[in-house]
Protein backbone atom coordinates (compact mmCIF):
# COMPACT_ATOMS: atom_id res chain seq x y z
CA UNK A 1 0.00 0.00 0.00
CA UNK A 2 1.98 3.03 -1.47
CA UNK A 3 -1.03 5.44 -2.12
CA UNK A 4 -0.24 7.95 0.54
CA UNK A 5 3.49 8.01 0.67
CA UNK A 6 5.14 11.24 0.38
CA UNK A 7 7.05 11.25 -2.62
CA UNK A 8 8.95 14.86 -1.95
CA UNK A 9 11.07 15.70 0.88
CA UNK A 10 11.56 18.45 3.08
CA UNK A 11 7.67 19.81 3.49
CA UNK A 12 6.92 20.97 6.96
CA UNK A 13 3.37 21.45 8.33
CA UNK A 14 1.98 22.79 11.19
CA UNK A 15 1.78 19.38 12.30
CA UNK A 16 4.41 18.12 11.20
CA UNK A 17 6.45 20.68 13.71
CA UNK A 18 6.67 19.88 17.38
CA UNK A 19 6.13 22.30 19.58
CA UNK A 20 7.48 22.39 23.07
CA UNK A 21 5.43 23.23 25.99
CA UNK A 22 7.85 23.94 29.03
CA UNK A 23 7.10 21.92 32.16
CA UNK A 24 5.35 23.55 34.57
CA UNK A 25 3.31 26.38 32.52
CA UNK A 26 0.14 25.07 33.03
CA UNK A 27 -2.25 23.05 35.33
CA UNK A 28 -5.64 21.48 35.76
CA UNK A 29 -7.68 21.70 38.65
CA UNK A 30 -7.90 18.16 40.23
CA UNK A 31 -11.68 19.10 40.78
CA UNK A 32 -13.33 20.70 38.21
CA UNK A 33 -10.44 19.93 35.14
CA UNK A 34 -10.51 23.88 35.02
CA UNK A 35 -7.38 24.82 32.84
CA UNK A 36 -5.22 27.63 33.07
CA UNK A 37 -1.97 28.48 33.69
CA UNK A 38 0.73 28.66 36.88
CA UNK A 39 1.08 32.45 36.81
CA UNK A 40 -2.95 32.52 36.78
CA UNK A 41 -3.05 30.14 39.91
CA UNK A 42 -0.18 31.90 41.51
CA UNK A 43 -2.14 34.75 41.15
CA UNK A 44 -5.25 33.96 42.69
CA UNK A 45 -2.95 32.37 45.79
CA UNK A 46 -2.97 29.10 44.96
CA UNK A 47 -6.55 28.85 44.70
CA UNK A 48 -8.40 27.35 41.52
CA UNK A 49 -10.64 30.70 39.92
CA UNK A 50 -12.82 28.40 38.79
CA UNK A 51 -14.15 26.52 41.43
CA UNK A 52 -12.31 27.75 44.41
CA UNK A 53 -10.32 24.49 45.27
CA UNK A 54 -7.69 25.55 47.61
CA UNK A 55 -4.34 24.12 46.70
CA UNK A 56 -1.23 23.19 48.81
CA UNK A 57 1.38 26.44 49.97
CA UNK A 58 4.62 26.13 51.67
CA UNK A 59 5.59 27.42 55.33
CA UNK A 60 7.65 30.02 53.10
CA UNK A 61 4.22 31.05 50.81
CA UNK A 62 2.24 31.24 53.81
CA UNK A 63 4.87 33.91 55.88
CA UNK A 64 5.13 35.74 52.17
CA UNK A 65 1.25 36.19 52.31
CA UNK A 66 0.66 36.87 56.01
CA UNK A 67 3.70 39.46 57.04
CA UNK A 68 3.83 42.79 55.94
CA UNK A 69 5.75 43.28 52.80
CA UNK A 70 6.80 39.80 53.10
CA UNK A 71 9.47 40.92 55.83
CA UNK A 72 10.04 38.26 58.30
CA UNK A 73 12.63 36.94 60.75
CA UNK A 74 13.06 33.39 60.96
CA UNK A 75 13.68 31.82 64.57
CA UNK A 76 15.19 28.62 65.82
CA UNK A 77 16.29 27.89 62.13
CA UNK A 78 19.06 25.82 64.00
CA UNK A 79 17.49 22.42 65.04
CA UNK A 80 18.43 19.90 63.05
CA UNK A 81 16.19 16.03 63.68
CA UNK A 82 18.38 13.33 65.42
CA UNK A 83 17.41 9.59 64.41
CA UNK A 84 17.59 8.45 68.17
CA UNK A 85 16.16 4.94 67.57
CA UNK A 86 18.29 4.39 64.26
CA UNK A 87 15.02 3.60 62.72
CA UNK A 88 14.70 2.10 59.42
CA UNK A 89 12.13 0.68 57.21
CA UNK A 90 12.51 0.53 53.38
CA UNK A 91 15.07 2.96 53.63
CA UNK A 92 16.66 4.01 56.65
CA UNK A 93 15.98 7.42 58.73
CA UNK A 94 18.71 9.56 58.10
CA UNK A 95 18.29 8.83 54.17
CA UNK A 96 14.53 9.80 54.56
CA UNK A 97 15.98 12.90 56.23
CA UNK A 98 18.36 13.41 53.86
CA UNK A 99 16.06 13.45 50.73
CA UNK A 100 13.85 15.29 52.78
CA UNK A 101 16.62 18.01 53.25
CA UNK A 102 17.51 18.28 49.57
CA UNK A 103 14.16 18.29 48.19
CA UNK A 104 12.95 20.97 50.47
CA UNK A 105 15.94 22.90 51.41
CA UNK A 106 14.48 22.68 54.76
CA UNK A 107 15.94 20.92 57.91
CA UNK A 108 12.67 19.92 59.65
CA UNK A 109 8.54 19.67 58.76
CA UNK A 110 8.33 23.15 60.78
CA UNK A 111 9.41 27.18 60.32
CA UNK A 112 8.94 29.76 62.94
CA UNK A 113 8.74 33.41 61.85
CA UNK A 114 8.49 37.06 63.62
CA UNK A 115 7.16 40.08 62.42
CA UNK A 116 3.91 42.52 61.63
CA UNK A 117 0.49 41.03 60.02
CA UNK A 118 -1.75 44.22 59.48
CA UNK A 119 0.73 46.28 61.50
CA UNK A 120 0.47 43.81 64.84
CA UNK A 121 3.46 42.04 65.69
CA UNK A 122 2.80 37.98 65.54
CA UNK A 123 5.14 35.13 65.30
CA UNK A 124 3.77 32.52 63.21
CA UNK A 125 4.39 28.86 63.35
CA UNK A 126 4.27 27.15 59.44
CA UNK A 127 4.53 23.72 59.04
CA UNK A 128 5.35 22.33 55.43
CA UNK A 129 3.85 19.40 54.40
CA UNK A 130 6.52 18.68 51.56
CA UNK A 131 9.11 17.43 54.51
CA UNK A 132 8.13 13.89 55.01
CA UNK A 133 4.72 15.02 54.75
CA UNK A 134 4.48 17.55 57.62
CA UNK A 135 5.09 15.01 60.66
CA UNK A 136 5.53 15.89 63.70
CA UNK A 137 8.59 14.87 65.17
CA UNK A 138 10.59 15.82 68.07
CA UNK A 139 11.73 18.86 66.18
CA UNK A 140 8.20 20.08 65.30
CA UNK A 141 7.56 19.86 69.04
CA UNK A 142 10.89 21.81 70.34
CA UNK A 143 10.19 24.37 67.99
CA UNK A 144 6.58 25.07 68.66
CA UNK A 145 7.74 25.05 72.44
CA UNK A 146 10.73 27.61 72.11
CA UNK A 147 7.89 29.63 69.63
CA UNK A 148 5.61 29.70 72.91
CA UNK A 149 8.24 30.70 75.03
CA UNK A 150 9.81 33.66 72.60
CA UNK A 151 5.67 34.96 72.54
CA UNK A 152 5.70 35.01 76.70
CA UNK A 153 9.23 36.26 76.59
CA UNK A 154 8.02 39.35 74.32
CA UNK A 155 4.49 39.76 74.55
CA UNK A 156 3.17 38.61 71.59
CA UNK A 157 0.56 36.58 70.05
CA UNK A 158 0.55 33.03 68.72
CA UNK A 159 -0.69 31.80 65.29
CA UNK A 160 0.21 27.80 64.20
CA UNK A 161 -0.47 26.67 60.71
CA UNK A 162 -0.87 22.87 60.50
CA UNK A 163 -0.38 20.86 57.33
CA UNK A 164 0.70 17.25 58.59
CA UNK A 165 -0.10 13.41 58.10
CA UNK A 166 0.61 13.26 61.72
CA UNK A 167 3.09 12.20 64.28
CA UNK A 168 6.05 10.75 62.75
CA UNK A 169 6.27 7.27 62.92
CA UNK A 170 10.06 6.72 63.14
CA UNK A 171 10.79 8.43 65.86
CA UNK A 172 7.83 6.52 67.62
CA UNK A 173 7.39 7.54 71.45
CA UNK A 174 9.61 10.95 71.16
CA UNK A 175 6.90 11.99 68.48
CA UNK A 176 4.12 11.12 70.44
CA UNK A 177 5.51 13.11 73.73
CA UNK A 178 5.04 16.10 71.07
CA UNK A 179 1.25 15.88 71.80
CA UNK A 180 1.88 16.35 75.26
CA UNK A 181 4.73 18.62 75.61
CA UNK A 182 2.66 20.95 73.00
CA UNK A 183 -0.32 20.68 74.39
CA UNK A 184 1.86 22.10 78.28
CA UNK A 185 3.26 25.00 76.68
CA UNK A 186 -0.10 26.02 74.97
CA UNK A 187 -1.32 25.97 78.85
CA UNK A 188 1.60 28.22 80.08
CA UNK A 189 0.86 30.75 76.77
CA UNK A 190 -2.59 30.86 77.71
CA UNK A 191 -2.11 32.06 81.61
CA UNK A 192 0.57 34.55 80.06
CA UNK A 193 -2.89 36.11 78.76
CA UNK A 194 -1.90 35.75 75.02
CA UNK A 195 -3.82 34.76 72.11
CA UNK A 196 -2.96 31.25 69.95
CA UNK A 197 -4.99 30.92 66.46
CA UNK A 198 -4.60 27.95 65.18
CA UNK A 199 -5.28 27.71 61.35
CA UNK A 200 -5.79 24.18 60.34
CA UNK A 201 -5.39 23.68 56.26
CA UNK A 202 -5.13 20.42 54.03
CA UNK A 203 -4.88 18.34 55.50
CA UNK A 204 -4.40 17.84 59.29
CA UNK A 205 -4.36 14.58 60.97
CA UNK A 206 -3.37 12.17 63.45
CA UNK A 207 -1.67 13.51 66.45
CA UNK A 208 -1.03 17.08 65.35
CA UNK A 209 -5.10 17.14 65.52
CA UNK A 210 -5.29 15.91 68.59
CA UNK A 211 -2.78 18.27 70.39
CA UNK A 212 -2.39 22.21 69.09
CA UNK A 213 -4.05 22.35 65.91
CA UNK A 214 -7.15 21.80 68.08
CA UNK A 215 -6.29 23.97 70.70
CA UNK A 216 -6.54 27.15 69.77
CA UNK A 217 -8.50 30.31 71.09
CA UNK A 218 -9.66 30.52 68.02
CA UNK A 219 -9.80 27.90 65.59
CA UNK A 220 -10.15 28.54 61.95
CA UNK A 221 -9.50 26.28 58.91
CA UNK A 222 -9.67 26.84 54.66
CA UNK A 223 -12.48 25.53 52.86
CA UNK A 224 -12.51 21.69 52.63
CA UNK A 225 -9.44 20.76 54.06
CA UNK A 226 -9.08 17.13 55.74
CA UNK A 227 -9.81 17.77 59.65
CA UNK A 228 -9.26 14.40 60.97
CA UNK A 229 -7.36 12.02 63.91
CA UNK A 230 -7.76 9.16 61.71
CA UNK A 231 -8.51 8.57 57.68
CA UNK A 232 -12.75 8.05 56.67
CA UNK A 233 -11.46 4.52 55.67
CA UNK A 234 -10.32 3.89 58.52
CA UNK A 235 -13.28 5.37 60.77
CA UNK A 236 -15.85 3.64 58.17
CA UNK A 237 -13.84 0.28 58.54
CA UNK A 238 -13.96 0.90 62.35
CA UNK A 239 -17.46 1.61 63.31
CA UNK A 240 -19.31 -0.50 60.11
CA UNK A 241 -21.39 2.52 58.86
CA UNK A 242 -21.35 4.97 56.13
CA UNK A 243 -20.22 8.38 56.93
CA UNK A 244 -21.78 11.62 56.41
CA UNK A 245 -21.22 13.62 53.19
CA UNK A 246 -18.02 16.05 53.29
CA UNK A 247 -16.97 13.85 56.73
CA UNK A 248 -14.02 15.43 58.36
CA UNK A 249 -13.74 18.16 56.29
CA UNK A 250 -14.19 21.75 57.40
CA UNK A 251 -17.34 22.81 56.59
CA UNK A 252 -18.39 19.47 58.50
CA UNK A 253 -16.64 20.62 61.55
CA UNK A 254 -18.09 24.07 61.40
CA UNK A 255 -21.62 23.14 61.71
CA UNK A 256 -20.69 20.11 64.57
CA UNK A 257 -18.92 23.05 66.54
CA UNK A 258 -14.92 22.16 66.36
CA UNK A 259 -14.38 25.00 64.12
CA UNK A 260 -15.05 28.92 64.81
CA UNK A 261 -15.15 29.95 61.30
CA UNK A 262 -13.85 28.50 57.47
CA UNK A 263 -11.77 31.46 55.97
CA UNK A 264 -11.43 31.52 52.12
CA UNK A 265 -7.39 32.16 51.41
CA UNK A 266 -8.06 35.59 49.91
CA UNK A 267 -9.37 36.85 52.86
CA UNK A 268 -7.25 35.02 55.39
CA UNK A 269 -4.80 38.15 56.14
CA UNK A 270 -7.91 40.29 56.54
CA UNK A 271 -9.45 37.63 58.83
CA UNK A 272 -6.37 37.15 61.47
CA UNK A 273 -5.66 41.17 61.44
CA UNK A 274 -8.97 41.53 62.76
CA UNK A 275 -8.95 38.75 65.14
CA UNK A 276 -5.18 40.06 66.10
CA UNK A 277 -6.96 43.48 66.93
CA UNK A 278 -9.62 42.36 68.65
CA UNK A 279 -7.31 40.17 71.37
CA UNK A 280 -4.81 43.57 71.47
CA UNK A 281 -8.01 45.71 72.84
Amino acid sequence: MSWFKRITSGINTQTSQKKEVPDGLWFKCKKCRFTGTQKELSDKLFVCPSCGTHYSLSAQQYFELLFDEEKFEELFNNIEPEDFLQFSDLRSYKTRIAEATEKTGLKDAVRVGKGTLEKQAVVIVAMDFGFIGGSMGSVVGEKIALAIDYCIKHKLPLIIISKSGGARMMESAFSLMQMAKTAAKLTQLAEAQLPYISLLTDPTTGGVTASYAMLGDVNLAEPNALIAFAGPRVVKETIKKDLPPGFQRSEFLLEKGFLDRVVPRQKLKAELGQILSFFAH
